[in-house]
């Protein structure tokens, strides 16, 4: 057989996997980095922390009793940012819960705001009524100027690792978190931590250190 036949002949093999196997799949996208919280721009004020009103976790991992507790995400969520951004004033969902009760028929009840439509990249100008509601919300729990929203918890099971002799964890947390100024109705800020773990809490708890990197 000739160079030239030779060549025809491994192109046409080449031509015939393709079209049995279909396209190569494509590469997978690495995560973006998570974003550090931007506490320079809020420190002194007060911040407003709403409460994470979905959470969603792969069924293979068998989570949906233990991830119903979705209060315990906001204690997770509230605790770890007092304890590791000590120069914002805080306000967690509990208390905006209490604020808005003590407005009926002004407040929404943050657990009732469309916030998980704020998971969307391209949402900057936050749309009405999410926009008023976020702002009335905040004006009666003490005229504070941004709100924290987390607009989504998402636990994905991960993959085993080969080059590990360590058992992997099973899931990643993906918490897709949200700064909005109230004030003007934009979104300032926004980022998807990400935190390994074998059970739902301590993945969380790690995706949220992830937004104060530097300290351990």
């Amino acid at each position: 057989m000739t160079t030239k036949n030779l060549k025809r002949g491994i192109w046409g093999v080449g031509m015939w996997a393709v079209l049995a196997c279909g396209h190569p799949p494509a590469e997978k996208q690495t995560p973006a980095p998570t974003a550090p919280l931007p506490t320079t721009g809020i420190s002194g004020q007060q911040v407003g922390i709403l409460p994470v009103t979905i959470i969603a976790a792969e069924d293979s991992l068998h989570w949906d009793t233990v991830i119903a507790e979705r209060q315990k995400a906001d204690s997770v969520l509230t605790t770890l940012l007092k304890a590791r951004a000590p120069e914002v004033g805080w306000v967690s969902s509990d208390e905006l819960r209490r604020s808005a009760r003590r407005a009926p028929g002004i407040a929404t009840d943050p657990e009732q705001m469309a916030t998980p439509i704020l998971r969307s990249p391209d949402i900057v100008q936050i749309p009405d009524p999410l926009r008023s509601q976020l702002r009335t919300l905040a004006a009666i729990a003490g005229g504070m100027r941004y709100v924290l929203v987390p607009a989504g918890l998402i636990y994905r099971r991960t993959a085993p690792s080969l080059r590990s002799g360590q058992a992997p964890p099973t899931a990643t947390a993906e918490l897709a978190i949200v700064m909005v100024d109230v004030r003007v109705g934009h979104v300032e800020w926004r980022t998807v931590a990400r935190g390994e773990g074998d059970d739902p809490w301590t993945a969380l708890t790690r995706a949220v250190k992830a937004l104060t990197p530097g300290l351990p």
